[in-house]
C-alpha cells in the first residue's frame, strides 16, 4: 500500500490548481484503510477522429489516480459534443451529427488504452442519462443557475459585448457537463484551465442535487504546441497525434524548443520530479547535452504510442537522414505528367495543403528538388525520377511521364 502524502506528491506534480485537497486526503485514507475505491471523472467530446498529445496530459494524470484507488470514468460526451463546448470560441460551433461522433468515440477508446488501464476504466456515454431529462428535467436543470452567472465567463461576456451571438444551447452545455457529474456521482473530475468554470458547475449542481458530495476539481495547465507559444490544437497545425507514424513522432518532438522541451517533461514524461530536476541540472552544469536530453523524450514518448523498437527505428532513422543528409528508405513513390505545375503536383501528392502554402515554401526556399532548392514559383515538372522535399521532414519520389 501506498503513503498518502508519496500519493498526493504524485497527483499534484504539474496541476495548476486543485480545488478541495483536503477532501482528496480522505478519499487516498479511506482507501488505504478502508479499500474504499472512489471515482474519477474524465470526459471527452468525441468532436474529431483522434487525440494528440495535448489530450494526454489529462488522460496521464488520470492514470496517476488508477495506481492509488481510483476508479476512472472515461466519459464520451456523445450527447454533448452533438451541442458542442463554448469554451474559449468566439463564434458558435458547427454542431456534429450522431454518427460523425460515435465513429469519434471508438477511435478515442482504442487510443486512449495505451495510457489508460483498462482494468480500472469504466467507458460510459452521457446520451445514456442526457436523453432520457426530457423537457421538465431540461427545465429544472436551467433553474440552477442564470443568465449573469453565465455572463462571468470570459468567452461569453466578450462575445455578449461584441453582439457575437450566443446559442442558448451554449448556456445549456456546461449545465450538462455538470449534471454528468451528478449523475456518476463523482469524486473528482479532471480538465484543463480553460475548463474551470465547467468543472466547478459540477461541484454546485452535485450539492443543488443533493447527492452527499461535491467533486474534488483538479485542473492541468494546457500543453503548448510545437510553436511553443498557441495550445496544441490541430486547427493551429502545431500539435503531435498519438496515431502519428513513429517517425513523424519522433522528428516533431526533437522539433520544440529547449525551452519548451522541459514543459513536455513536466507535463508528458513518466520521469520523476527528481529525475527532471537532475536532467535539468546537468544541463545547466554542461554535464548532458540538450540534444541528447530532448532524443530521450522523443525517444520515451514515441516508444509509449508504438514501441521501444519502432521508436529506436525511428531515431536511427532521424540521425540517418539529418545527420548523414541520407533520403529516407521509405518514402511515397508517385507519377505525374510532365508539364505538371511545381505547386499543383506539390498538393496532388499530399506534401502542401494548397498551392498557395506551396508557392509561399518555394519562395522561402524550403522545396528542394534533389537536394537542389527551388527557386521559380512557376516551374513546370520534366521528365525524369526525382526526389522532392520540403523543409526537414517531408519526402516524395516522383517519376513524370
Amino acid at each position: 500500500m501506498f503513503n498518502i502524502d508519496d500519493a498526493l506528491n504524485d497527483i499534484k506534480r504539474a496541476t495548476a490548481e486543485i480545488i478541495d485537497e483536503k477532501r482528496l486526503k480522505e478519499l487516498l485514507k479511506d482507501y488505504i484503510e478502508n479499500g474504499k475505491n472512489y471515482y474519477v471523472k474524465v470526459g471527452f467530446d468525441p468532436t474529431s477522429p483522434d487525440i494528440h498529445l495535448g489530450h494526454t496530459v489529462l488522460l496521464q494524470k488520470v492514470a496517476v489516480f488508477q495506481k492509488y484507488g481510483g476508479i476512472v470514468q472515461l466519459l464520451v460526451g456523445d450527447f454533448t459534443a452533438t451541442i458542442g463546448d463554448p469554451t474559449g470560441k468566439n463564434v458558435m460551433r458547427k454542431p456534429l451529427n450522431k454518427e460523425d461522433v460515435i465513429k469519434n468515440a471508438k477511435t478515442y477508446q482504442t487510443q486512449v488504452f495505451k495510457i489508460l488501464d483498462k482494468d480500472k476504466t469504466e467507458v460510459v456515454y452521457n446520451s445514456t442519462w442526457l436523453e432520457e431529462l426530457g423537457a421538465s428535467g431540461i427545465i429544472g436543470l436551467c433553474m440552477n443557475s442564470t443568465v449573469a452567472r453565465m455572463l462571468e465567463r470570459d468567452d461569453f461576456s466578450k462575445r455578449f459585448k461584441g453582439e457575437t451571438p450566443i446559442a442558448i444551447s451554449e448556456f445549456i452545455y456546461p449545465l450538462l457537463q455538470g449534471y454528468d457529474s451528478v449523475h456518476l456521482k463523482s469524486d473528482i473530475e479532471l480538465g484543463g484551465t480553460d475548463q474551470k468554470f465547467n468543472l466547478l458547475m459540477g461541484r454546485q449542481l452535485q450539492k443543488s442535487y443533493g447527492i452527499g458530495k461535491e467533486q474534488v476539481v483538479i485542473m492541468m495547465p494546457i500543453l503548448e504546441g510545437l510553436d511553443g507559444v498557441q495550445k496544441m490544437s490541430k486547427s493551429l497545425n502545431n500539435y503531435i497525434g498519438v496515431t502519428e507514424s513513429p517517425k513523424d513522432m519522433y522528428a516533431k518532438l526533437l522539433s520544440i524548443s529547449d525551452e519548451l522541451m522541459w514543459r513536455y517533461y513536466d507535463l508528458l514524461s513518466s520521469k520523476t520530479t527528481k529525475e527532471i530536476e537532475e536532467l535539468k541540472d546537468g544541463v545547466k552544469n554542461g554535464s548532458l547535452h540538450p540534444k541528447k536530453v530532448k532524443e530521450d523524450l522523443a525517444l520515451e514518448i514515441t516508444a509509449r504510442f508504438a514501441s521501444e523498437e519502432e521508436a529506436k527505428k525511428a531515431k536511427d532513422e532521424f540521425d540517418a537522414v539529418f545527420s548523414k543528409n541520407d533520403i529516407p528508405s521509405d518514402i511515397k513513390s508517385y507519377e505525374l505528367e510532365e508539364g505538371t505545375w511545381i505547386a499543383k503536383a506539390l498538393v496532388d501528392i499530399g506534401l502542401e495543403p494548397s498551392t498557395s502554402q506551396a508557392r509561399r515554401d518555394i519562395k522561402q526556399g524550403a522545396v528542394k528538388i534533389d537536394g537542389e532548392k527551388l527557386q521559380d514559383e512557376q516551374y513546370k515538372l520534366q521528365k525524369g525520377e526525382f526526389v522532392i522535399q520540403i523543409g526537414k521532414r517531408k519526402f516524395a519520389k516522383i517519376k513524370v511521364v
